[in-house]
């Protein structure tokens, strides 16, 4: 089993929408290694679901990959905001997994809270420059954060 951190803008799709929908598809990726990592997801991979772009950005809950990596649909759509001319139906560019709720935190553990680990130190997301939607995260690291909660 591997460990993930996906991003998301909660005005977007937050876990309380992931919640609603119980499984829902991750589309709409476009940055190669983001894609590369979603490509590496294996049914069952435990994913900390991270709210971005907001007041205040953090871990706030848990998913699990419900489908692995397939073409995501939108690349096709040419109507659709995230339509991508060069993706070739034969050839995919883009794709996506199902993503399972599994629980909110009792809590938000903020951005601010997880630089202060020094747990964490290594942790892709406190990277500086880090913008990617997906990354890996270690068992470690996954287990220190929500022994946060």
């Amino acid at each position: 089993m591997d460990y993930w951190l996906m991003k998301s803008e909660p005005d977007a799709y937050s876990i309380d929408d992931l919640k609603k929908e119980r499984v829902d598809h991750w589309d709409g990726i476009r940055n190669y290694q983001a894609r590369n990592f979603m490509q590496e997801m294996k049914k069952g991979d435990l994913i900390l679901f991270y709210h971005s772009s907001c007041p205040e950005p953090g871990v706030v809950g848990v998913a699990s990959v419900a489908r692995k990596a397939y073409p995501d649909h939108t690349q096709f759509d040419p109507d659709g905001k995230h339509y991508d001319p060069k993706s070739d139906p034969d050839d995919p560019r883009w794709w996506m997994v199902d993503v399972r709720y599994k629980r909110k935190l009792k809590r938000t553990i903020g951005l601010k809270e997880l630089k202060e680990q020094r747990r964490l130190e290594g942790m892709r997301l406190l990277q500086r420059g880090n913008r990617l939607s997906i990354m890996p995260v270690n068992k470690n690291e996954f287990d220190f954060i929500l022994s946060l909660e």
